[in-house]
């Protein structure tokens, strides 16, 4: 496949367009792993592990969150060193030195978590990452030539000229997996794709990736979602607790199957059972709120509605809606252009952060690695952000470890976070670990309010949780624990907000769903009367029957 002019001498003979099979008529082998050990401290995260990818596969990688699976791609993509065992690739055995061998060598990786700079553009972007990703030079002009080109045969359409962090959490996907298709990758590695994407991002996404195993591409796809997995792989590699449990065909296998390999039984899914609050008074009021977008003009236009304690609603809509915006501005990170935000009966649109988190509310930020964690801090000092200048957490102006080690130790237990060390810093967690830490610190914030009279009273329970992606990059084990804690502090009184694009998600969670597009709410409907149809049509713009 030529996408734009390049040396010949330049070019690998094993990118895309090359053939599947060899000479005797079997799948071509590009990638074996054989015995890879990989260790941190305190923790095996691969232990003799082995797998091999044949051009024109997909082959899925499952796991629970902490399983290893993305370490052990970090160690295929030079990220990480093995302690033991062998890369090869097209029969050639590696040692890679980092990133920049691997992309030498064939290897793309699409990282769950962006590698891309918010401040530049898209195109500033691709050519950075052609300079420093393979050690040749892409104009500005070849860098355009090139996205009409992905644009015109995959359909990957970005605006070049777009800064990067005005770009929804689709958008910049696109631009990672074509920094990573410039380079005519051999073997293409995604790490959860399909984590924040509509239903039908997906099925765009799994066309591309059948385009590009047809032209000859070997894919890992790592994944949680068992019944995506399902539809597009070809076979299916199972790791648990850092060691391979099995290999299978895609045909062969079932949920109930993977799930067994992963964890377990799998329990039946819970549907949602309990009766909306509608009598009670409602605990959040939105008034005609407007808020300011990423890019030009308004995230969120004129939006009014609210949610009862005792409630779960949900909010469905495309990604770049203005769904994250929305709940931005209510946990008060965003400036409100217009209207108004009333909590129990009290205006708090131009409240501080922390003094809305006085008044019981709680935050799960889409984002969680730009803003739900402070990466470098330990375990331990992510789940006191917010209560450092509070007893117990502090005294006298001095944190108290103690106290800290013994609040995050609760949490740690309630929550299931593995972790070897509490101490260890946040960013050494798997990314769903990190979620739930992010959760646990929210639902437990112990810090004391402080009143009108500057008087510190009792931390009041958290009333109003805000959720935004909140099993995103979870295993369907980890996602059913975080949905029951939701469901737990619905049971308690809480209004609880939910916003996801996972469908089935929200009819399985939430009481009552509303539907954004374009910044304002198109629909509502009731979840027990909804289905995945029914709320596909109203986010595409049509009418709910």
């Amino acid at each position: 496949m030529r996408r734009f002019a390049m040396p010949k001498d330049e070019r690998r003979p094993a990118g895309p367009g090359a053939e599947r099979a060899d000479a005797s008529g079997s799948a071509r082998e590009l990638l074996r792993l054989e015995g890879i050990c990989k260790a941190f401290p305190g923790i095996l995260a691969n232990d003799d592990i082995s797998l091999e990818l044949n051009a024109g596969e997909v082959h899925a990688l499952l796991g629970e969150n902490g399983a290893g699976k993305t370490t052990l791609m970090g160690v295929v993509f030079g990220l990480h060193r093995p302690d033991a065992g062998r890369i090869l690739v097209q029969g050639d055995e590696l040692g890679l030195r980092g990133p920049h061998d691997a992309i030498a060598h064939g290897i793309g990786f699409v990282q769950q978590h962006f590698s891309l700079i918010p401040t530049l553009t898209v195109i500033d972007n691709i050519v950075l990452s052609e300079h420093y990703g393979v050690g040749r030079k892409l104009s500005r002009s070849a860098c355009r030539e090139v996205l009409r080109d992905l644009e015109a045969r995959y359909g990957l359409a970005v605006d070049p000229f777009a800064r990067v962090e005005q770009l929804a959490i689709g958008e910049q996907q696109k631009v990672e997996i074509i920094k990573a298709l410039i380079a005519e990758p051999a073997v293409l590695i995604l790490d959860e794709p399909a984590a924040l994407l509509s239903l039908q991002e997906v099925e765009q996404l799994w066309k591309l990736l059948r385009q590009l195993a047809d032209e000859g591409i070997g894919i890992i796809l790592i994944g949680h979602k068992l019944s995506e997995v399902l539809k597009i792989a070809t076979r299916i590699t199972v790791l648990r607790r850092g060691r391979k449990v099995a290999t299978l065909a895609a045909h062969e296998a079932t949920e109930s199957i993977l799930g067994e390999l992963m964890v377990g039984a799998l329990k039946p899914r819970r549907q949602s059972s309990a009766t909306p609050a509608r009598e009670a008074p409602p605990l959040l009021e939105l008034r005609q709120l407007t808020v300011g977008g990423d890019a030009a003009g308004h995230g969120v236009r004129d939006v009014s509605c609210s949610v009862a304690g005792g409630e779960i609603l949900g909010i469905a809509g495309l990604t770049g809606s203005g769904q994250a915006e929305l709940l931005e501005a209510i946990a008060g990170v965003r400036r409100v252009e217009g209207g108004r935000i009333i909590l129990a009966g009290e205006d708090i649109t131009h409240l501080s952060v922390r003094a809305r988190q006085a008044r019981g509310l709680a935050y799960i930020p889409p984002d969680r690695h730009r803003d739900g964690l402070v990466g470098e801090l330990s375990v331990v000092e992510n789940l006191a952000l917010g209560a450092g200048g509070d007893p117990p957490v502090s005294r006298c102006g001095w944190l108290q470890r103690r106290a800290m080690k013994e609040r995050a130790d609760r949490s740690i237990a309630r929550f299931d976070i593995r972790v070897a060390d509490p101490w260890r810093s946040a960013r050494t967690l798997s990314g769903g670990n990190q979620q739930k830490l992010i959760l646990a610190r929210e639902l437990t914030r112990s810090s004391p309010a402080r009143h009108a009279s500057g008087q510190l009273g009792p931390a009041p329970r958290a009333s109003l949780i805000l959720c935004c992606y909140p099993t995103r990059g979870l295993d369907f084990a980890a996602s059913a624990a975080i949905n029951e804690e939701l469901r737990r502090c619905r049971d308690q009184g809480a209004a609880v907000v939910v916003v996801s694009i996972d469908l089935d998600e929200l009819l399985e969670l939430a009481d009552r769903i509303l539907v954004m597009q374009g910044g304002r709410i198109r629909g509502e409907t009731d979840a027990r009367q909804a289905d995945p149809t029914r709320l596909g049509i109203m986010i595409g713009g049509g009418a709910a029957a």
